[in-house]
């Protein structure tokens, strides 16, 4: 399975998300939206949008590798923030960064960030779901 970020001419070529992505596998994986809780359910980071976005983050890597995957293999990530305005760019950035650290990946993938009003729980600040590519 392989998963190559493109940025195509005549699009702009942001740093930090690709424009697309091209996946080869066989299997597609839709997985649900992760959001700050640990493997006991307990909440992460209440009220730190950075520790939410990096637990969300790394319950897809532990998602994935239930499955034998990794977070290598998200060709996409839809990434809900509650209240969302564009001074909260650098929290969610940090909280991508230390996830990622982690995770030992590449972070960049085809994004979509929107702003909403709640989440499913008072105390989520942050809900992001990926598809992934695996073989």
């Amino acid at each position: 399975m392989t998963v190559t970020l493109v940025n195509p001419d005549g699009l702009p070529k942001p740093d930090v998300y690709r424009q697309l992505s091209i996946a080869t596998g066989s299997k597609l994986v839709f997985l649900a939206g992760q959001v700050a809780r640990d493997a006991a359910g307990r909440p992460v980071g209440e009220g730190d949008l950075a520790a939410q976005v990096e637990q969300a983050y790394l319950n897809i890597g532990t998602a994935l590798a239930g499955i034998g995957g990794s977070f290598d293999d998200v060709a996409k990530l839809t990434v809900y923030v509650v209240d969302w305005t564009p001074d909260k760019m650098p929290l969610l950035g940090e909280g991508v960064t230390r996830a990622a650290t982690k995770l030992g990946v590449d972070p960049v993938k085809p994004i979509t960030l929107l702003g909403v009003a709640a989440l499913g729980e008072p105390d989520l600040l942050v809900e992001v779901e990926a598809t992934a590519v695996l073989d």
